[in-house]
């Protein structure tokens, strides 16, 4: 490896970690019922809507092979888990990607 190619993996490492360290030493300050707090979840949820609109109207890759009833299916199926498993975003996101395989499949 060259010189380069290990000082940009230090510093993006150090910048990774160094920001993060700096979240943990803040957070124990936040109020969870703040204003800005709020203000912040809502735009990442915003951003996350937006970025699955953005796949289910323009896919790009492998997705560009499905169809639009399999997405919004996938979509629907994923929301009814999300709130069927209290609002976890881990099992929602592992079970569209197993039923869009299935879907793509059999139809």
């Amino acid at each position: 490896m060259s010189i380069e190619i290990v000082l940009a993996i230090i510093v993006t490492s150090f910048a990774t970690y160094i920001s993060r360290f700096l979240g943990v030493i803040t957070s124990m300050k936040i109020n969870e019922n703040s204003k800005i707090y709020r203000w912040f979840n809502c735009l990442a949820y915003s951003t996350l809507a937006a970025l699955i609109s953005r796949v289910v109207i323009f896919p790009n890759g492998d997705l560009i092979d499905t169809t639009y009833l399999s997405r919004i299916i996938v979509i629907i199926f994923a929301i009814l888990i999300y709130y069927i498993t209290k609002k976890n975003l881990v099992y929602p996101t592992i079970f569209s990607a197993i039923i869009l395989t299935i879907i793509n499949s059999y139809i």
